[in-house]
């Protein structure tokens, strides 16, 4: 059994769902490596969050953001935590709604997702900035 750990950074995102995968495998080669694993996939933020989801039609994630934003509201009047602006405590409702990880099987070097799957960065803040995540793969690796 092989381990790599990456560290890795994803770009500023808008407020909203947006798929990452692409982005993740880019920044992580030595997924090739690995004809068998799983890839775990941590946010190191507790105002994003990562989820699995549809990832062709981008009206999913538009309603995705749109229903988090109905079910946890900003402003709401019990809030205590407001100092840092009125999308933060709604953004850590959220994200611990969603979670901090993803675990992902790998197959033949690649994430092995469903048909119809991809890698959401959930970014609950107006002003997010990048964000750093943490992949770790743990497998069978090619011998070089």
């Amino acid at each position: 059994m092989n381990t790599v750990q990456k560290e890795i950074t994803l770009s500023p995102k808008r407020r909203g769902f947006h798929l990452v995968t692409r982005e993740i495998v880019e920044q992580v080669k030595e997924l090739s490596e690995y004809p068998v694993g799983v890839a775990h996939v941590f946010i190191c933020h507790t105002s994003a969050s990562l989820t699995i989801n549809e990832n062709v039609s981008p009206e999913v994630r538009e309603d995705f953001e749109s229903h988090f934003n109905e079910y946890v509201p900003e402003e709401a009047p019990y809030y205590e935590h407001t100092l840092e602006g009125p999308d933060d405590m709604p953004a850590h409702i959220k994200a611990s709604i969603l979670g901090s990880s993803v675990t992902v099987p790998v197959k033949d070097g690649r994430l092995n997702l469903g048909a119809w799957q991809g890698i959401y960065l959930c970014e609950h803040r107006n002003q997010g900035g990048s964000r750093k995540l943490i992949v770790t793969i743990i497998g069978e690796r090619k011998m070089k």
